[in-house]
């Protein structure tokens, strides 16, 4: 039987692609899928190695931006401004030096000390839904608080919650959807205009007046005489945001699934709280909210018998990789206990995520008080409906029925 050709607009394909991955690590590794004109790796070592490979750059929007016809590169000035300078989509030394600038605000220690803030706006949004029996988990729990938790960082008033949702929304189009949106670039140029004002008003304001914030201590880092210019940290703020937000939404809610999924292990978490640190760890590597990372081959080379060419595109299908059977044993069961490798859904190396402790605290704490919140949780549809996207993992709606 041939090898099915990978392509994530199918919608079989996004509510489980799974089996797919598999034979795919089985039967052809270096897959190239004509739907994207683009390589497709789903084994372990391979996409940790193309992780931490030089000759794999992730320098993939200028080259397209560049191309665009000039009256169509003027309609997406904002859109390139802002998107070029997100540290994801940089080589070093560009992504070296931005990186080190924000890694002194950005890391485990201040996340850490966010802790007590995550758990009182977790308890806010748990105290709305008393009396319900019935919500949208994303609607109402797993999207506004990762929203809020990057908000309340950054300084921006919680009021603008639902404008800063809308606008993520429809920069999401460009970033990683498969689908052709009536207005797609239009309508992301417009949102990423909008949120970038927003932001440079906010830079203005600390500027002048700093407070006890995270966006402060952005405006004011410096290192060796270097500074993060305002173009740089407008950026970074839209990236800590959009990225921020829409990735741990997606881990709460298939971390979520993923407990309902196995029952045992839910009220084993349920039983020790305790457990949520590993938990956590197996819920990311089981059903991450990465499905996959995107390089560019600088170097020509041959994997798996095939040809990469210089300039070609390579998927890194990152919850593929973590459910090698050549990486782990049993990796279709969930299992709190399980030891192996790293899990890649925030990537590796380089390039590893910079909100990653955030996510993970998140987690650890927002996914037990559900449990502990409600005595009995399950899906009030049996039919899910996941994003159109090549880049995120995670569902549009999650209805819930609970008994307290």
């Amino acid at each position: 039987m041939p090898t099915p050709e990978y392509n994530p607009a199918d919608p079989a394909v996004r509510a489980d692609p799974f089996p797919l991955y598999r034979r795919l690590q089985d039967d052809d590794p270096a897959h190239w899928s004509p739907a994207l004109k683009a390589w497709v790796l789903t084994r372990y070592d391979d996409v940790k190695d193309a992780c931490l490979d030089d000759a794999m750059s992730s320098d993939r929007l200028r080259p397209f931006f560049a191309a665009l016809p000039s009256a169509e590169a003027e309609r997406v000035r904002e859109l390139m401004r802002v998107l070029t300078l997100w540290m994801v989509f940089r080589d070093p030394p560009v992504h070296t030096r931005l990186r080190r600038l924000a890694s002194k605000v950005f890391h485990a220690r201040s996340m850490q000390a966010r802790r007590p803030a995550v758990e009182s706006l977790i308890q806010w949004l748990l105290a709305g839904l008393d009396g319900r029996d019935a919500f949208d988990f994303i609607a109402d729990f797993a999207g506004p608080l990762p929203a809020l938790v990057i908000m309340d960082m950054l300084g921006v008033p919680r009021g603008e919650l639902e404008r800063l949702k809308r606008l993520s929304d429809e920069m999401a189009l460009f970033i990683g959807s498969t689908r052709e949106a009536a207005g797609k670039y239009s309508r992301a140029e417009a949102a990423t205009r909008e949120m970038a004002a927003l932001f440079r008003e906010l830079i203005a304001a600390r500027r002048s007046e700093p407070r006890p914030d995270l966006l402060s201590e952005l405006v004011h880092v410096e290192e060796g005489g270097e500074r993060l210019s305002e173009d740089e940290l407008v950026a970074t703020c839209v990236i800590l945001l959009f990225a921020g937000h829409e990735t741990t939404t997606h881990h709460l809610a298939n971390g979520l699934l993923a407990l309902l999924s196995f029952p045992a292990q839910m009220q084993k978490l349920r039983e020790e709280p305790g457990l949520s640190p590993a938990a956590v760890e197996e819920l990311l590597r089981y059903d991450g909210p990465i499905g996959a990372l995107v390089r560019i081959v600088m170097q020509p080379h041959r994997l798996h018998g095939k040809e990469l060419r210089s300039g070609d595109r390579v998927f890194l299908i990152m919850n593929a990789a973590n459910r090698d059977p050549r990486a782990y044993e049993e990796p279709d069961r969930l299992d709190f206990a399980r030891h192996g490798p790293p899990h890649l859904t925030f990537g590796f190396g380089p390039h590893l995520c910079l909100g990653f402790p955030l996510a993970r605290l998140e987690g650890q704490l927002a996914l037990p008080a559900v449990l502990a919140r409600w005595r009995s949780i399950e899906l009030a549809d049996g039919t899910l409906e996941w994003l159109d996207s090549m880049v995120l993992r995670g569902m549009i709606r999650m209805p819930v029925r609970v008994r307290a």
